[in-house]
């Protein structure tokens, strides 16, 4: 017989642990990148659109999900539907959250031996980005190197999630989210203070409206719903530990505020000082590993900005590495009657074991290739392009059309009658959104994802 349910010791808790599920490297290395190709401020203006029409609408839907059936992925569409469909829709979250722990982790890998870098002083040897990228390439063509880092990444990850919900997930995310806002306050604070740090300003915040077609809008389009966690069966997973007095719509707010927060202040930090230091802004995401080094090296404490940095980037990453394995993890406790621990090691495991064809993907597997595809490439491609866009377009219709619109309106109202009190056109608006906008907008994400846009 499982124990009882473990549920979130506050509501700060679970939005620190959602937000830190939505916060990831994406936030920091790629969202400032498109901001400031794609039109600047007018970009950010369409990203934040879009999370409104499609990332808030299908994260409370996602949330009201687990937190109504108390289960995970699979076991919430097996206590509200007898759909065997919608039961292998909630299969394939848990395994989009299996497979793209195994790919992300040896990214965030990457971060943590970035962070050794810095603290050695490693990168502020390169007064030129051939050099640095010089230097990444050494170091993504080691296999001891980037195994060694999944490694140990996944340990730090396993070590959270096998405390459980209270005195793992939450506890970690109550220190490594507000560090890691304080770390970015801190390096966007002394970024500003460098002279010529006004141009990254004008860079990420200047809008050029002329910038905007539908190519941008895609792209703000697809960075909202895939920054938000949303289809991977994260969100439904942290939701099913919150109880009915929890205010679900307020915190899908404050979740997507801290996000898209994250991402903006890491937008500053790192284009002020790209621009003090007169570097190259238009790298795209290789910015991080190629360019930075370069500015480090350049500006006045760099050491301590690359440390400080780096520190953040790993934060970042772990908070999202720690919600895919609870999706895992939650799956066969709740399902199987697994002991958490005994789940956490060895499906943490295997995640490593998947993880290391992908960490040798830049080095002895890079000939290997399926379909043309490396093999972090074939996995980043079916997760992230396919699962999730799937996966977010039913949870979209099961909440709007099948489950039943008037048990959904009470059931979401739930720990927030106030705010439906006060606001009662709010309903109206979600289910519009969540029956005919939402659909439509992830169906263009997904064909875009894959090519056909």
């Amino acid at each position: 017989m499982n124990s009882p349910r473990e549920h979130w010791g506050s509501k700060i808790g679970f939005i620190l642990a959602a937000a830190g599920s939505a916060v990831g490297l994406g936030n920091i290395w790629r969202f400032p990148y498109l901001a400031g190709q794609n039109g600047g401020a007018a970009f950010i203006f369409v990203y934040i659109l879009c999370v409104l029409a499609i990332g808030i609408p299908v994260l409370i839907a996602e949330i009201l999900i687990g937190r109504t059936a108390q289960k995970n992925p699979v076991g919430s569409f097996k206590v509200l539907t007898t759909s065997k469909f919608y039961h292998g829709i909630g299969g394939m979250g848990v395994v989009a959250g299996f497979v793209i722990l195994s790919f992300y982790s040896v990214v965030a890998g990457w971060t943590i031996g970035y962070l050794f870098e810095a603290i050695n002083g490693s990168l502020l040897n390169y007064d030129v980005a051939e050099k640095a990228s010089e230097h990444f390439f050494v170091l993504t063509h080691d296999p001891v190197w980037n195994v060694l880092l999944l490694v140990v990444f996944m340990i730090l990850t396993m070590g959270i999630v096998y405390f459980g919900v209270q005195k793992g997930i939450e506890l970690g995310s109550k220190i490594m989210m507000p560090l890691l806002f304080v770390l970015l306050l801190g390096l966007m604070i002394y970024g500003l203070t460098l002279d010529g740090s006004y141009k990254g300003l004008d860079y990420l915040f200047n809008p050029d409206w002329s910038k905007i077609n539908s190519d941008v809008i895609l792209a703000a389009l697809g960075q909202a719903f895939f920054s938000m966690s949303l289809g991977m069966g994260a969100m439904l997973t942290y939701g099913s530990y919150l109880t009915k007095k929890d205010n679900i719509p307020v915190s899908s707010l404050w979740i997507a505020f801290l996000d898209t927060s994250v991402a903006i202040i890491a937008g500053i930090c790192i284009f002020s000082v790209v621009f003090a230091t007169g570097q190259n802004p238009d790298v795209g995401p290789s910015l991080i590993f190629r360019t930075l080094p370069v500015v480090f090296a350049k500006m006045p404490g760099g050491w301590y900005f690359a440390v400080f940095f780096f520190f953040a980037l790993s934060l970042a990453a772990l908070t999202s590495t720690v919600s895919l394995l609870e999706v895992v993890t939650a799956y066969f406790v709740d399902e199987k009657g697994w002991k958490r621990k005994n789940a956490v090691i060895v499906f943490g495991s295997l995640v490593t074991l998947l993880g290391i064809p992908s960490a040798l993907s830049f080095n002895a597997l890079a000939d290997f290739k399926i379909i043309g595809k490396t093999f972090f490439d074939l996995t980043e491609f079916i997760s992230s392009n396919l699962m999730l866009p799937i996966g977010g377009f039913f949870i979209a219709i099961f909440v709007g059309w099948l489950w039943g619109f008037d048990k959904v309106k009470l059931l979401v109202k739930e720990g927030s009658e106030k705010l439906f009190d006060k606001f009662p056109w709010l309903i109206i608006f979600w289910k519009i959104i969540l029956r005919f906008i939402a659909p439509v907008l992830i169906i263009i994400v997904l064909l875009s994802s894959i090519g056909i846009l």
